[in-house]
């Protein structure tokens, strides 16, 4: 025994002598994933990414449009983006080249994510002494993540101007102002044996104020034979403050409870980007970066005889179907508007079908995110399709049509990748669990048009934080970039 202590103290000390050496000294982090963290703090919501992701464009020298305009002057090697609804965006770069029918190459994702949006009437009757706020669910959310976070809000407010105009205005209240408090385990013993199964309606209202506290500062209070007032003045005195106008000035507002914790590289390693939105924030920041990087000065638009497009959209957590929805046409309207003003001035005029042969021949690559490996539930995988941080992209199947990737269209997409030599992974899931669904299968059937579902592989999907790699980001740029360059010489040898 005295031997092998001995032996364990010389071992230590000869480890102790050794010269130091830090392994994590030599880490470095893809700026792809800082600037896509720094994105994301400056996004809290769709509002906030698309005017983000058009002060991108701009800065860069691309036009903005007007759908209610008219587009008389596009051209090729012409840059151009509109937004809808202050949520969504389509981006689109006419190639040198440009031929009429040629094809549109898009990749197409969403702004919007699960989170708790404000009711019309958000004030909540004081319960217990508490001022709270009224919510709804937005989208499919993992909602006991939200319990005992620090929360705010954040989104559009439409102020009154002197003249009686409505202007559009952001605001995003960095510091927490409300919460969702758990409720203790001595009074909940049953969670142990229950699981936590919080009632929507009754479980899930922040906390604003105490309602002593809001009456010391000079707010009062309704009382139960008053009518009711649309949202409590405390709410109101924050966004007046914030926007720096009167409470009278607010005529209406869409806002969104947000957790203020900011987005981080993490992990031993900083391997990680930790933040809440990634689904699908992520996707969205990749392909407009990827697009800038194609169409910049010298690169390949020159010789591009199609058009490079990204198009944003919002509501794809809540199926789609509104006005800057994926199910709305927005993305046809611009296609076919794009289209014909672009022959106009070109001396073939394209002829009979342009618009529907424009389709024919164009791609959509729906990015969304993807179901990476959990280490803690290996079983929730099909045996051979594991997807891995830092191995690629994610080419998602569903024979079902839950996603809209077939054998052609995978092809494109990997191959578009090969000339680069960029990994990609596949995704199919368990025949006994449900799968979800994107923007793909929408696309698709609604345009007739070519698609391909992939996504960044992430754990914690859904969640108020999630997680992915910060060498997934750098990839994702790199293989959508590629697939602008790559697509119409790699479409041409298709010949199925």
């Amino acid at each position: 025994m005295m031997r092998g202590r001995l032996l364990s103290v010389q071992c230590a000390r000869s480890l102790s002598a050794a010269p130091s050496r830090n392994p994590l000294a030599s880490i470095t982090v893809p700026p792809t994933a800082t600037k896509l963290v720094d994105y994301l703090n400056k996004s809290w919501t769709q509002f906030h990414a698309t005017t983000n992701a058009a002060a991108s464009l701009s800065a860069a020298g691309w036009q903005e449009l007007a759908e209610t305009d008219q587009w008389t002057d596009l051209k090729p090697n012409g840059k151009y983006f509109f937004t809808r609804n202050h949520s969504a965006i389509v981006a689109f770069a006419v190639g040198g080249a440009y031929e009429p029918g040629a094809g549109f190459h898009i990749i197409a994702a969403h702004t919007d994510s699960p989170t708790f949006k404000l009711k019309p009437v958000s004030d909540r009757k004081m319960k217990g002494g508490f001022v709270g706020v009224n919510v709804q669910t937005y989208g499919g959310g993992l909602w006991y993540t939200w319990f005992d976070r620090d929360l705010s809000v954040a989104g559009r407010v439409l102020l009154r101007e002197p003249d009686g105009s409505v202007v559009h205005r952001l605001v995003q209240i960095d510091r927490p102002i409300m919460r969702i408090p758990s409720l203790a385990i001595h009074l909940n013993a049953s969670i142990r044996t229950d699981g936590f199964k919080p009632n929507e309606e009754k479980h899930l209202a922040p906390v604003l104020a105490t309602a002593i506290k809001s009456e010391l500062e000079g707010f009062e209070i309704d009382s139960d034979d008053e009518a009711p007032q649309m949202h409590h003045p405390l709410l109101l005195a924050v966004l007046a403050e914030e926007l720096n106008c009167d409470t009278s000035d607010i005529a209406d507002f869409e806002l969104n409870v947000c957790d203020t914790q900011p987005s981080v590289i993490g992990g031993v390693a900083k391997e990680f980007v930790l933040s809440g939105r990634l689904d699908n924030l992520a996707s969205s920041y990749c392909a407009v970066e990827a697009l800038l990087a194609s169409t910049a000065d010298g690169g390949s638009l020159d010789s591009e005889s199609g058009v490079r497009m990204v198009a944003l959209f919002d509501n794809e957590e809540c199926g789609s179907d509104s006005t800057a929805g994926a199910g709305s046409p927005m993305l046809f309207e611009a296609l076919k508007r794009a289209t014909k003003a672009l022959s106009a001035t070109h001396t073939d005029k394209g002829g009979e079908g342009l618009t529907e042969r424009t389709i024919r021949r164009s791609f959509v690559v729906s990015a969304d995110m993807a179901h990476a490996l959990h280490p803690n539930y290996i079983d929730k995988h099909e045996s051979n399709h594991q997807p891995k941080m830092h191995k690629g992209l994610v080419v998602k199947y569903n024979a079902n049509q839950r996603y809209a990737t077939n054998s052609v269209t995978s092809l494109l997409f990997r191959e578009c990748a090969a000339v680069e030599k960029i990994p990609t992974q596949d995704f199919v899931v368990r025949q006994d669990m449900g799968c979800g669904s994107t923007l793909g299968p929408i696309l698709a059937a609604g345009m007739g048009i070519r698609t391909v579902d992939v996504g960044i592989p992430q754990l914690a999907m859904h969640s108020v934080r999630e997680m992915c790699g910060t060498e997934d980001i750098d990839i994702c740029v790199k293989h959508f970039t590629a697939f602008y360059n790559n697509f119409t010489k790699v479409d041409e040898q298709m010949k199925v």
